[in-house]
């Protein structure tokens, strides 16, 4: 079975997470906040540790509800600085909380991030890995809309991973098993 070139088989939480979620059409606005954070969250960092640490963050910021991070406060600021469960960045950790509340003055996610994609997953044909870009034309106004909105650590390749998680592209390469399912 061929999968994309960046899932190293003996590392069984890439295995998973590429083999049942990436890429994988999402409309879930908890999912959707989740890989958000998650991404921003990434930034200088492995995916390896920000998926090994996925559990603690759903924990600590109770299981991705918007509404209830939106009205975290100070308190919970300094909670999650001391939660080894998490990334103690208090930058990324402010910005997750500002995100909640960002996104209920939207109303929701689902919407905007899909105008950016026309309501319809991009289908790339890549055939390396190396072909994929770190930044598009989309994934950079869904940056500068974001920043727009107060949104914070959604830079343009923070975004384009997101929608390369959240399905918003097809990016694995067009050998991988996973591509015309996911297609």
């Amino acid at each position: 079975m061929t999968r994309c070139a960046w899932v190293p088989e003996n590392v069984p939480e890439y295995v998973a997470y590429h083999d049942d979620e990436w890429g994988v059409p999402s409309h879930d606005e908890r999912h959707l906040f989740e890989l958000l954070v998650l991404e921003g969250a990434q930034a200088g960092l492995s995916w390896l540790t920000i998926l090994r640490k996925r559990e603690g963050y759903r924990r600590a910021f109770a299981d991705f509800d918007i509404e209830a991070i939106g009205r975290f406060g100070l308190r919970d600021v300094e909670r999650l600085m001391a939660d080894t469960g998490i990334v103690r960045h208090r930058g990324k950790i402010e910005a997750a909380i500002g995100n909640a509340r960002a996104a209920l003055e939207l109303g929701g996610l689902d919407e905007l991030l899909w105008s950016f994609v026309d309501g319809r997953p991009l289908q790339n044909s890549w055939k390396t890995t190396g072909e994929i870009p770190a930044e598009t034309p989309e994934s950079k106004s869904m940056s500068k809309e974001l920043k727009r909105r107060g949104f914070r650590f959604v830079g343009p390749t923070t975004c384009y991973a997101f929608m390369q998680a959240a399905g918003l592209v097809n990016d694995h390469i067009v050998d991988c098993f996973r591509y015309a399912e996911v297609g």
